[in-house]
């Protein structure tokens, strides 16, 4: 993970890339338990204050338990993702708090046509919402469809900031 000086800093830079629709609509939210065992915390990504996906340090254990289970069942290596956990934890939004941390840190350094097309669903949802992403670049992605085989929690940011393009 890149890294950030502080969550207001890092969480200013997120705003700021908002298309006009959403910049007072989308919020991000993260918080760090300290007194808890490695600091966990908690992140989010809010519409006018509802939360529409949560990343949490809970996802971290079932993250672990999927490892787990792969690794007593297959004798597949700790350190080793298969492709079907990583499908699993992208259908699922399995991601924690850090996950969040890390999709927002490599987004604010990555051209906006590489974030759209990012293997990583959180800097894709980074990258739809951004003010960069003009008219002809939304009705492509519209026209093209792709986003519709995308899971609902990544699929529900593509309809939001395609659902304010007027097309014909």
């Amino acid at each position: 993970m890149n890294h950030y000086k502080s969550w207001s800093g890092l969480n200013n830079q997120l705003t700021d890339f908002l298309c006009d629709e959403f910049k007072d609509r989308i919020s991000f939210f993260l918080t760090r338990y300290h007194k808890v065992h490695d600091a966990y915390g908690r992140a989010a990504i809010l519409l006018d204050g509802k939360e529409l996906v949560c990343f949490s340090w809970i996802e971290s254990y079932h993250r672990y338990n999927i490892l787990y289970e792969a690794h007593e069942k297959n004798g597949v290596r700790w350190d080793y993702y298969t492709p079907e956990m990583i499908e699993k934890w992208n259908e699922n939004a399995i991601y924690s708090d850090w996950n969040f941390l890390s999709a927002a840190t490599s987004f604010l350094e990555m051209p906006i046509d590489a974030a759209l097309k990012s293997d990583d669903y959180v800097i894709r949802i980074f990258a739809i919402l951004d003010r960069r992403v003009g008219k002809r670049t939304l009705k492509k992605i519209k026209e093209q469809g792709d986003y519709q085989t995308l899971p609902e929690w990544v699929k529900q940011f593509y309809e939001l900031r395609l659902s304010l393009l007027k097309m014909p």
